[in-house]
């Protein structure tokens, strides 16, 4: 079943900075960035961007060049993103929670050019950097100043258009190794258009909102919010790092009208002890993405919140907002709860077979779109992106099923992916680190039910004949090799891991017993 665009032709500037530009001339003294005590107003983001473009180029950086960012959210970043979007080159915004050979992968399949590191990063950038045959060039954050000092802040008009890369995401596969995701300026332009559409008059983003975003900058969801937000002139505020008493804070200080994040985010906003009507008056929506949202939680944040909420699916290859759940279903009770809502505007969505037969509705096959707003491509990987876009239609590896009236419902993850936290975590990363431990013959990892981090990563072992091994030495083994949010939180020593006739491991056989009784295998 489709449901049609309603986006023909983007008009669109011919590039995205031009709307810095414009804010900045129209209103220069307004808060663009907020990030803990900082606060950036849209002259400074403008002027700033253009010396870090001027700088990018003097240090030799040319367009179609990559850059990174390594470190806790900051102003920082967003002054990178437009300052090399004025110059042609490439943001990669980090997790900085990845361990080092995760990172050096990323340096070195990116070919970074130069990489800005946070102090709470340095340790594991310089570790991923000796790991490395080629050394990336680094500025630390205390020394941006300097880096920045003497180059003119003269805006260098440099042309871009709306097929040009300005963003590469790092995301995760079944191979065990991330891949690139190359996204153009086309993508936030169809984004930005959809969020104009009639269909989206619920939002309604204005310059007088306050956004407080909650997810980090390194998600598409977290850099998308706020480049939606900088496109509308509104505030945005971040966190270096998200607690539930700094959200708070920065709620109250800053009046926030938009709160974004993942239900767990939520679940601690409402265990702090200062969460309370008054406190959050001034929200109007709540928007949430990652996980669907517990019934029992939603009823307590609409309690609580006093606002409206909203649910997005997306992922990073659609470069944003696949579907919508708007505030209208959003009644405790309501079915259309355990739905992820329906395709955004501009987007396509159909349910296909194994075949690439389209479903009729309520049959479950593998989620597929078309938008203007999905990626170029994976990052110098022909194979995996023909892969995954398939005569224009991306295929999102998702099961699930879309009903009579257009709703989505998610049933399964057909690549096995693993969200804990909002965090996105596939198998193999974890069974090939599992692995590389001198005792481990086989391993085999799924995600099981988590009431608070959604779901939890669950490791099955299977240790060489004459070997021992317990869980504490396998624990104290993958603190080095992988991010603590892809930490099992429990191993189980089985005899064999079950495979198919091809050698695959059947994980799905593997999580039955966890999921028994549920409605979806998605937490």
């Amino acid at each position: 079943m489709n449901v049609s665009s309603t986006i023909g032709s983007l008009d669109v500037p011919a590039d995205f900075t031009d709307l810095i530009r414009e804010h900045a001339l129209r209103r220069p003294s307004a808060g663009a960035i907020v990030c803990g005590p900082n606060t950036v107003d849209y002259a400074t983001l403008d002027r700033v961007s253009s010396q870090i473009a001027n700088a990018l180029l003097a240090a030799g950086v040319c367009p179609g060049d990559r850059i990174a960012y390594v470190g806790q959210d900051s102003e920082i970043i967003y002054e990178l993103l437009i300052g090399a979007a004025k110059c042609g080159v490439v943001l990669i915004p980090v997790n900085w929670r990845l361990a080092a050979p995760e990172i050096a992968h990323i340096l070195r399949d990116s070919l970074c050019r130069l990489v800005f590191v946070d102090p709470v990063a340095e340790s594991v950038l310089a570790q991923a950097q000796s790991e490395n045959d080629r050394s990336v060039d680094t500025v630390p954050l205390p020394a941006f100043a300097t880096w920045l000092r003497g180059h003119p802040d003269t805006d260098p008009h440099i042309e871009s258009g709306p097929d040009d890369p300005f963003l590469q995401l790092y995301t995760s596969g079944t191979t065990g190794l991330s891949k690139g995701v190359v996204i153009a300026q086309r993508s936030i332009y169809a984004a930005r258009q959809a969020l104009l559409s009639p269909e989206a008059d619920w939002l309604d983003l204005g310059a007088d909102d306050r956004i407080l975003v909650m997810i980090p900058s390194f998600h598409i969801a977290g850099l998308g919010w706020i480049i939606q937000g900088l496109f509308f002139g509104a505030t945005n505020v971040m966190l270096p790092e998200f607690g539930p008493a700094a959200a708070m804070d920065a709620i109250r200080a800053h009046e926030v009208t938009v709160l974004v994040g993942v239900p767990v985010m939520f679940a601690f906003i409402l265990a702090d002890p200062t969460a309370n009507r008054a406190s959050l008056s001034t929200l109007r929506m709540a928007a949430y993405g990652g996980s669907p949202i517990p019934e029992t939680l939603l009823a307590q944040c609409i309690e609580r919140f006093g606002c409206k909420f909203l649910q997005f699916y997306g992922m990073t290859e659609a470069a944003w907002c696949i579907t919508y759940l708007p505030p209208s279903d959003h009644t405790p009770g309501n079915p259309r709860l355990r739905s992820a809502g329906r395709a955004a505007p501009g987007v396509e969505l159909v349910v296909r077979d194994a075949d690439g037969n389209a479903l009729a509705p309520g049959e479950t096959g593998e989620i597929v779109l078309r938008s203007p707003a999905t990626m170029v491509s994976y990052w110098n990987n022909p194979d995996a992106t023909a892969a995954t876009v398939i005569g224009g239609w991306l295929h999102t590896g998702d099961a699930g099923w879309i009903d009579e009236d257009g709703y989505l419902f998610l049933c399964d993850r057909i690549k096995d992916m693993i969200i804990v936290c909002g965090e996105n975590v596939f198998p193999a990363e974890v069974e090939n680190a599992i692995v590389a431990h001198p005792a481990v013959r086989e391993a085999a990892v799924i995600g099981v039910p988590d009431d608070k981090r959604g779901e939890a990563v669950h490791a099955f072992v299977v240790v060489h004949q004459g070997h021992s091994v317990t869980s504490r030495e396998l624990t104290r083994f993958l603190r080095e090799r992988v991010a603590p949010f892809k930490m099992p939180a429990k191993f189980e020593f089985i005899d064999y891991v079950p495979r198919n006739a091809t050698g695959k491991i059947l994980h799905r056989q593997l999580r039955e017993d966890f999921w028994a009784g549920r409605q979806r295998a998605i937490n």
